[in-house]
C-alpha cells in the first residue's frame, strides 16, 4: 500500500537530482507489534498517529544520491 508523498502524489518516484546536485535522503524503518488499517493514499500524519503505541523496533540511515 502507498501513501501521499510530499509532492502530493501516491507512490514512490526515486530521486532524480539535477546533473552536479547532491541530495540526502533520510531512510526510516519501523517494527510494529500490528498491521496498520490504513487506506491507500493515506498522508503522513495519518500513519505516524496509527503507528502510535505499536513500534517495537527502529532503525535510520541516510544515503547521498548524486
Amino acid at each position: 500500500m502507498q501513501g501521499i508523498t510530499d509532492y502530493g502524489t501516491i507512490g514512490y518516484t526515486g530521486p532524480c537530482p539535477s546533473l552536479g546536485q547532491m541530495i540526502r535522503f533520510q531512510f526510516k524503518v519501523y517494527g510494529l507489534d500490528v498491521m496498520l488499517d490504513l487506506t491507500a493514499g493515506s498522508n503522513k500524519h495519518e500513519l505516524v498517529a496509527a503507528m502510535k503505541g505499536h513500534v517495537i523496533q527502529f532503525g535510520e540511515t541516510v544515503a547521498i544520491c548524486s
